[in-house]
């Protein structure tokens, strides 16, 4: 009876440890949020030891458009659909300004993902067409699976939401090379997303920006590998300014710094 009472004991601390934890753990978070005087939620899941930590996590089930992290299940169904050939297959710029400087010129996959190219990314969204586009976002089931609007601004400005719940969960499954593309396609889509790399670690990652709805949305999303394991994150937020957009790599890298998994 008294071993049974202390086991029940321990199991009780053990788990009023871990909420403690957790709870710390959103404190510093929250502090991180508020000095950019950001509304936002953040998501951090430890691969290894299958634990997530949350900001905000009502918000964190909350959906909203993708924007462009979108471009991550756009390049792999254009990958495995042949809509390019491979990342390096070059779409010619056809010299109309597309607002941005860096846009103004023929475009790869390699060029125009860390580029954010919308406009290349559209190009690809028509050629893989609205019936073929939807039979891979349903066999994956990105988000709640909706396209409305076009063939190329759906994730932009029309039906399409996801979490940042599900957010990891499809990264977790790019990183398992669990979802239905080829070997080959996966693996090459996670080499676009390299956005950071040192000798302790290498950010794979992805913005978005949901500029074309009143209320705007930013996201950074993406997964960190190193040594020690490796952890995938998603970040959304209200963006009040465009001078806001700049917070959501900030905020991610002061948490992932915070939580030592960066430098």
């Amino acid at each position: 009876m008294r071993r049974s009472l202390l086991s029940s004991l321990l199991i009780l601390l053990s788990v009023l440890a871990l909420k403690a934890q957790g709870k710390n753990s959103n404190e510093r978070w929250k502090t991180i949020f508020e000095k950019y005087n950001i509304n936002g939620t953040f998501v951090l899941y430890n691969t290894s030891s299958g634990e997530s930590q949350f900001f905000n996590e009502e918000r964190s089930d909350s959906t909203f458009l993708p924007a462009s992290t979108f471009k991550i299940l756009n390049s792999l169904i254009a990958l495995e659909t042949k809509a390019v050939s491979s990342v390096d297959d070059t779409i010619k710029w056809d010299g109309l300004d597309k607002g941005w400087e860096k846009w103004n010129k023929d475009q790869s996959m390699k060029t125009a993902m860390p580029l954010s190219c919308v406009w290349f990314y559209q190009k690809l969204a028509r050629r893989i067409g609205a019936k073929n586009m939807h039979k891979w976002m349903l066999r994956v089931g990105y988000g709640n699976t909706k396209m409305g609007g076009r063939i190329d601004n759906f994730w932009l400005e029309g039906d399409l939401r996801i979490s940042a719940k599900d957010q990891v969960k499809f990264i977790e499954r790019l990183i398992n090379n669990d979802l239905p593309f080829s070997l080959e396609n996966q693996q090459a889509v996670k080499d676009l997303m390299i956005t950071d790399a040192t000798d302790n670690y290498v950010l794979h990652s992805k913005t978005g920006w949901a500029m074309r709805i009143a209320n705007q949305i930013g996201w950074f999303v993406g997964y960190v590998s190193s040594k020690e394991g490796t952890w995938i994150f998603a970040l959304n937020m209200d963006l009040n300014t465009k001078s806001d957009a700049k917070y959501r790599k900030q905020i991610s890298y002061d948490i992932l710094k915070e939580e030592g998994i960066i430098d």
